[in-house]
């Protein structure tokens, strides 16, 4: 049985390797960003050290693989420990030229032009005085940052002076999410500059339907794993459901796994999974990339494996031992449709009450195939949520259907023996400020399965 080192392996990780125990053996490294006390670890992390670290562990214990799918920390630090044990991986060069989100824009407008948008770095210091001269509306997020933090459309000077001032524990915080990544990028990709700032991009209707693209490169080759599509809370750019298959046109997708290939291979992205979020706006027919990420969007392997019958996670598993993922048998699909669906509240004020042992029971007693994740907030954490993201994201659904009508109606059923209102439009408050609660936080609960 092969052993591989995992870094930080969490949230939807935990069940997708859990699955591959018999089949490989995993050293498992890192912590939770979301938990506490695991996210104390961030005091004084140094992403170098961690990674030397692992490797030396790795040499003892005969690794013949690394893996991660976390975007934060764990991705490059699996390529900085495949590169100083010699096994197959992304190089750290290319993993940072793509979390680096100034520097992937500069390469995308050289290799794929008429997928970009016109973007800028926004000169200035966190919380430091704006620049003059600034047209609005536009979109603002950081250079380097994940789950959506701090990304937001603002309409005017005003709007981007408030979102861009920080409290001493918010710029404590910030600093120590990036300052790993950036300590390695100044060595490694200095070209890039400094990921110690926000950048600016012009905004995209509201309206205009959001898509991701994973996938894989294997002996330099890009292949596609599938499309899932993004559902908005309505007059919001917050995720109400991830839904796959979805219905984008074959040939628009062959088109952004097009625009991939060339993005990958200029950035010299060789050996492992890729997530490339994008826009298509079909009045116009123009697909415009919002950003790429070197790993498996490991949310949404569970929608693939439900309909495809392909496990993403003994996928990566595989690449990680330097062997064809496509070779891999597949299983028996269950379900012609799956979401992720995401349970959100966007008021402060409003309460939203964990399931109870009861419900979460009743909740695996009537849906043997859900998997059911819950993240409770409260204090300075949750206060940060509603700034950083707009809303507090309460908890996650998976399910699969025969049909869109079969997942609705077992959505609905779901949702009111959680508690909790169901992510459709017509289900919704009308004022999308009105409604459920939600968080970010830690408490992992997968449902059985």
């Amino acid at each position: 049985m092969p052993r591989l080192g995992l870094l930080f392996g969490y949230d939807w990780d935990v069940a997708g390797f859990d699955r591959l125990r018999r089949q490989a053996s995993f050293d498992h490294a890192g912590f939770d960003l979301f938990s506490f006390p695991s996210n104390a670890r961030l005091i004084g992390f140094d992403l170098e050290r961690f990674a030397a670290r692992q490797a030396a562990k790795g040499k003892r214990r005969g690794w013949q693989g690394v893996v991660s799918h976390n975007e934060q920390f764990g991705t490059l630090a699996a390529a900085l420990v495949a590169e100083r044990l010699g096994l197959p991986g992304a190089t750290p060069e290319s993993v940072l030229a793509a979390q680096h989100k100034v520097h992937a824009r500069r390469v995308l407008q050289q290799v794929a032009p008429e997928a970009n948008l016109p973007f800028a770095e926004l000169d200035a210091e966190y919380g430091g005085p704006l620049p003059d001269g600034l047209s609005y509306p536009q979109f603002v997020k950081p250079v380097k940052a994940a789950f959506s933090v701090l990304a937001r459309s603002v309409r005017n000077r005003d709007e981007l002076f408030a979102h861009t001032r920080f409290g001493a524990r918010e710029l404590w915080v910030i600093r120590r999410l990036v300052e790993p990544f950036e300590r390695i990028a100044r060595a490694r990709l200095p070209q890039a500059g400094s990921a110690h700032r926000m950048m600016l991009e012009q905004p995209v209707p509201h309206h205009t339907a959001q898509f991701n693209l994973d996938g894989w490169v294997f002996g330099g080759r890009t292949h596609a794993l599938g499309v899932v599509a993004a559902i908005m809370y309505p007059g919001t750019q917050a995720f109400m459901r991830w839904e796959f298959p979805s219905r984008l046109p074959d040939a628009v997708q062959q088109r952004a796994l097009d625009i991939a290939r060339r993005f990958l291979e200029a950035i010299g992205y060789r050996h492992g999974f890729f997530n490339m979020e994008f826009f298509h706006d079909p009045a116009t027919d123009r697909l415009t990339v919002i950003e790429f990420n070197p790993r498996l969007a490991s949310q949404f392997a569970d929608l693939y494996q439900r309909v495809l019958g392909v496990d993403a996670h003994a996928m990566s598993v595989a690449m990680a031992l330097g062997n064809d993922p496509a070779a891999l048998p597949r299983s028996v699909s269950t379900a012609a449709i799956a979401a992720s669906q995401v349970y959100r509240v966007f008021s402060p004020g409003a309460a939203a009450p964990m399931p109870s042992a009861r419900q979460r029971a009743q909740f695996s007693a009537d849906f043997p195939d859900g998997l059911l994740f819950t993240y409770p907030k409260s204090g300075h954490s949750l206060a940060r949520d509603f700034k950083w993201l707009g809303s507090y994201r309460m908890g996650i659904v998976h399910l699969g259907g025969r049909d869109e009508a079969d997942l609705r109606e077992r959505t609905l059923r779901a949702s009111a023996v959680l508690g909790w209102t169901a992510p459709y439009a017509d289900q919704l408050a009308p004022d999308p400020t009105a409604h459920l609660d939600c968080d970010m936080s830690v408490a992992v609960v997968p449902g059985t399965s």
